[in-house]
């Protein structure tokens, strides 16, 4: 069984699909955030001396958003952004 055929058996479980679901923001926002370091062509370490911090900090954030264990401040956030010559812009979008 391939991952993709793994993937969408789990997702026929209620309780996984809800828990996957859950973390459609923070996966919607690494994606964002490796896009932007990729396109500006920045390894994790250029990154953190940037952000005036070592390059497992941004390893740690990055895979924060992945795992959903730590949500990062909204100042480590902008921190990043700000090395990425980027801003944040946090909004609410209403339910469909």
């Amino acid at each position: 069984m391939n991952h993709s055929e793994l993937k969408e058996k789990a997702l026929e479980n209620k309780k996984v699909l809800d828990a996957y679901d859950a973390l459609e923001p923070e996966f919607s926002l690494l994606h964002e955030i490796l896009r932007a370091r990729q396109s500006a062509g920045l390894s994790q370490a250029e990154i953190a001396e940037r952000m005036g911090t070592k390059a497992p900090a941004v390893t740690r954030l990055e895979s924060s958003l992945s795992s959903g264990k730590h949500s990062p401040s909204l100042s480590t956030l902008k921190k990043y952004a700000d090395a990425l010559n980027c801003h944040l812009e946090i909004k609410l979008v209403a339910n469909s």
